[in-house]
């Protein structure tokens, strides 16, 4: 599963997702009730995510036969917050269609 790319950037996106709500819960949340301050380690996963998905829609965009249109909407889903969840959802059968198919890289 791990050497398909669809898989790993399906995964990418929830990941993505996910940090964004642990940043938001446990950092923002947290840092206000209490002493624990965990916005720069929660901050600084979510923005290697970010940056990780960013790069992984322009890499799998040709192998999932994306134009311009949903190329920009997956871009556009990685800045919104929960957006990720939106897209995955949205695309979730063309993934799995593509994980089917698709050679390890």
């Amino acid at each position: 599963m791990l050497a398909n790319p669809v898989f790993r950037y399906r995964m990418l996106t929830l990941a993505e997702g996910w940090s964004f709500v642990l940043l938001l819960v446990f950092g923002s949340l947290l840092s206000r009730i209490s002493e624990i301050d965990l916005v720069m380690p929660l901050g600084a996963l979510h923005g290697a995510l970010f940056v990780l998905l960013v790069l992984g829609t322009l890499l799998i965009r040709r192998r999932l036969g994306w134009g311009f249109g949903t190329t920009l909407i997956a871009l556009v889903c990685s800045v919104v917050p929960l957006a990720p969840f939106v897209f995955h959802h949205w695309k979730k059968d063309e993934f799995l269609a593509a994980e089917r198919t698709a050679q390890p890289a």
